[in-house]
């Protein structure tokens, strides 16, 4: 237990590296949290810095989320190692030691995490979040919706019941994350893909 423990502060510690505010700081010298949406993810470094940026952003993210995983299980003796490093990499990403606990919205880094401990069922949340993004443009609805669905298909799909509630759980914080967007989307003020942040 004690080395599974080890294994999900690894993963967190993994999870915590911000990776958007250090790309921007390097490529433009600036605080991504001082800009647009003040959030450390992929979307807000597009909007803020520009496309190379943002892809560098997203593939840090997911890798890191991969990375995490594999440290859990790799370190930790139980069953559920795997599944409880997917969701400390999440809490990682969403609220890092590095940034006085003000990160990202665990999307990226969640794909990642998750891609490593039951891939099968990230296909088809994959398909979603492509499906809502394109037909609204709204990342953070599609970020939702295909982050709900994800327990959904891993149930289906047969794993882990741990895995299955790893994922629930990802989801729900990730939810919490959006929380903000989702009174904006309410509103119609959301902003879609495409459209540049102001520099606060």
């Amino acid at each position: 237990m004690a080395l599974t423990l080890l294994g999900l502060l690894a993963a967190y510690l993994i999870g915590a590296i911000p990776v958007g505010f250090l790309v921007v700081r390097a490529a433009a010298g600036t605080d991504v949290r001082r800009s647009g949406s003040g959030n450390i993810g992929a979307t807000n470094v597009l909007r803020t810095v520009g496309k190379g940026a943002a892809v560098l952003t997203l593939l840090g993210d997911i890798v890191k989320g991969y990375l995490a995983v594999s440290a859990a299980r790799a370190i930790g003796t139980e069953a559920w190692a795997g599944a409880g490093g997917a969701v400390a990499t999440v809490v990682g990403n969403c609220w890092p030691v590095f940034l006085a606990f003000r990160g990202g919205k665990g999307v990226a880094t969640g794909l990642g995490a998750f891609l490593a401990l039951i891939p099968w069922a990230v296909g088809p949340a994959a398909v979603v979040w492509l499906a809502v993004t394109s037909l609204s443009r709204y990342v953070s609805l599609a970020s939702i919706v295909g982050c709900l669905s994800l327990p959904v298909g891993a149930a289906l799909l047969g794993y882990p019941r741990h895995s299955v509630a790893a994922a629930a759980m990802a989801a729900l914080i990730i939810t919490w994350r959006h929380r903000e967007n989702i009174v904006r989307l309410a509103r119609g003020t959301e902003r879609r893909l495409g459209e540049r942040a102001r520099t606060a």
